[in-house]
């Protein structure tokens, strides 16, 4: 089920502590424009389909990476495309977006998305290291 602007919107403001709305519209476009570049094919079609047209659309059309960013340079590149944003706030900032994210995926989806990605991703999106996990019986 896709979550409508205003409602995911208003998770990214609730758990990002944002006084307004544009800051959480902010991080959530640049943090999904970022994403956008890392994960691909079925994976990244069924996680926009989840999101809003606006955001689905910035996940879509990614910022262009010339290699995969480990997590830390991950959080480095949201600070540089976030105004005056450090590494700490914008390591709050992807937590922040990404938990919304992975809350609106499921468990199955954000599992399969954090294979994509390199060490370090699951505890941007707030979840377990996937590789870490028992198999099921």
């Amino acid at each position: 089920m896709t979550l409508r602007c205003e409602a995911f919107l208003a998770q990214v403001q609730e758990r990002g502590e944002y006084s307004t709305t544009h800051e959480a519209e902010q991080a959530a476009r640049v943090v999904l424009a970022l994403l956008g570049a890392h994960i691909a094919g079925h994976d990244r079609a069924e996680l926009a389909a989840r999101l809003p047209e606006t955001f689905a659309l910035v996940l879509l059309n990614p910022l262009q990476a010339a290699q995969p960013l480990d997590a830390e340079r991950f959080v480095r590149a949201t600070a540089a495309w976030i105004p005056g944003a450090s590494e700490t706030t914008a390591t709050w900032d992807i937590g922040a977006v990404l938990s919304v994210v992975a809350d609106a995926a499921g468990d199955d989806l954000t599992t399969r998305i954090l294979l994509q990605l390199p060490p370090g991703y699951d505890l941007l999106f707030g979840r377990p290291d996937p590789s870490e996990r028992s198999p099921q019986p």
